[in-house]
């Protein structure tokens, strides 16, 4: 190194060395400022909201929601998870051989992506915990038929011709994908008519079933349940018929209270035990108008033996017609098992009312499920039967390879994303145009859903043990908090 490179090196070092000296003396010149982060303020509730007039579509909301000590003077929300009523079984649709039709239309991944988003927990899915399926044909199905369709003129009591065959094709193999998904989905397995030759007018359509051949419907059953469960597929519960007072569907069958209270404790309840079946029998699953007659069933001794409880629909009626029931027979259940969107209804209308009665309204009045009637559809709205309902709007209409999502999705997805199968119902209260019901889930969180039916916005608060948390819900809108 040469002299001159030396004094450069020696000049450095003692400039390095002044610089270093000033800054330690903190004279207010030379120190670097220190720049503090701002603080993001964390919300203790997260919110979703659905709003009547689509600007959200259970949508997360940026606002922050938090817990404080101060007392507010707002209409107040009351949460109070120490006062507790029935337990979940879930919330879903209706799975008709005509929805699983047009979704396995779909391709491979499309198909696989929409499972795991309707069935799935992840982040992106909406946890459908719970699902009805037709005993052979519903009115959504594409052809009529039961399991043991035979010629005119014959019969066959000892079910030797039963069969699954009609079901192999899309139901039973979709069926199956969904479990994959989710294992412990529940399912109720409804029939809309036994096979003609059973009934008094061997039609598809109303006419009754014969009593001489109950004890051959009750095998049917029988075979139908170790039928899905060599499948795979586990039938959680049945009942004996779908809207038994309706004999204008096709398919359709009339029964009387009179006539199955017999029909279970005769034939249909006794089998099941000789079967060593477990599957749940519910009576009813009709409209709201007509609690005569599950009390009827449960009058019974016998029947009351065998039977779970009762299913309701709500195109007639009203939904306390639950809580009668249930304070009836407190040891029973009630189920809210259909109510289906019409392609006439608009987003808006039918969100307030189903949120109000299926969702909100079956829940508090002691529902273990809350269930929207079809899952999907084509653009038409078929399939469907001659004489099937040529006007339900499914959850999710399909077709051109694609799933649009209507609103008995948003309808269903409000509770099901949030509440899973095994949480319970707590107390808490509705304020004026908010109507509300909350949950505490396995996990210990709890889950509140308002629906503000005004036509204005409202602010409210929610209280929970003795601490206030303010927020905000658009006309016309749901939301789901959960903390």
């Amino acid at each position: 190194m040469n002299f001159f490179q030396r004094m450069c090196l020696y000049s450095m070092v003692f400039l390095l060395g002044i610089s270093c000296k000033k800054s330690s003396q903190n004279n207010g010149t030379t120190t670097a400022p220190i720049v503090v982060p701002p603080v993001t303020p964390t919300s203790d509730v997260n919110c979703w909201v659905t709003s009547g007039n689509k600007s959200n579509l259970l949508s997360k909301q940026s606002a922050v929601i938090t817990f404080s000590s101060n007392a507010s003077s707002l209409p107040t929300i009351i949460v109070d998870s120490t006062a507790t009523y029935q337990t979940v079984d879930g919330f879903g649709y209706t799975l008709t051989q005509g929805s699983t039709y047009v979704i396995n239309q779909l391709t491979s991944y499309a198909k696989s992506t929409l499972l795991n988003e309707l069935f799935g927990n992840g982040e992106s899915s909406i946890g459908v915990s719970y699902l009805r399926i037709g005993i052979g044909a519903t009115d959504l199905s594409s052809t009529v038929y039961t399991y043991n369709d035979l010629p005119i003129g014959q019969t066959d009591v000892n079910q030797t011709s039963f069969s699954l065959a009609n079901d192999l094709a899309d139901l039973i193999p979709l069926l199956k994908e969904i479990i994959a998904i989710n294992p412990n989905i529940k399912i109720l397995a409804t029939p809309w008519s036994a096979p003609s030759w059973m009934k008094s007018n061997n039609s598809s359509i109303g006419g009754s079933l014969q009593p001489q051949y109950y004890d051959a419907y009750a095998k049917y059953f029988v075979k139908y349940i170790q039928g899905m469960k060599a499948q795979g597929i586990t039938i959680d519960a049945i009942t004996p018929q779908n809207e038994p007072l309706n004999p204008y569907n096709n398919p359709s069958l009339v029964m009387t209270a009179a006539e199955q209270a017999s029909f279970i404790k005769n034939s249909l309840g006794p089998a099941l035990v000789a079967a060593s079946i477990s599957t749940k029998i519910i009576a009813y699953d009709h409209n709201c108008d007509r609690a005569d007659y599950p009390l009827d069933v449960l009058n019974d001794a016998t029947a009351r033996q065998y039977v779970d409880g009762a299913a309701f629909h709500l195109y007639a009626g009203d939904i306390t017609a639950l809580s009668q029931v249930h304070n009836a027979y407190p040891s029973k259940n009630v189920y809210f098992t259909e109510q289906y969107t019409a392609s006439s209804g608009s987003f808006d209308g039918d969100l307030k009312w189903h949120l109000k009665n299926v969702v909100i309204g079956s829940m508090r009045n002691w529902s273990r499920v809350a269930l929207e009637w079809n899952l999907a559809n084509d653009p038409s709205f078929g399939p469907h039967t001659s004489g099937g309902c040529n006007t339900c709007l499914g959850a999710l209409t399909i077709g051109s390879g694609l799933a649009v999502k209507n609103v008995a999705y948003y309808i269903i997805a409000q509770a099901s994303k949030f509440v899973p199968a095994g949480s319970v119902r707590i107390a808490s209260n509705n304020y004026g145009s908010l109507q509300t019901v909350a949950f505490l889930r396995p996990d210990g969180k709890k889950v509140l859903v308002v629906l503000n039916e005004n036509t204005s916005s409202q602010d409210f608060a929610i209280k929970y043990k003795d601490m206030w948390a303010t927020t905000s819900l658009q006309a016309g809108s749901v939301a789901t908090y959960v903390w």
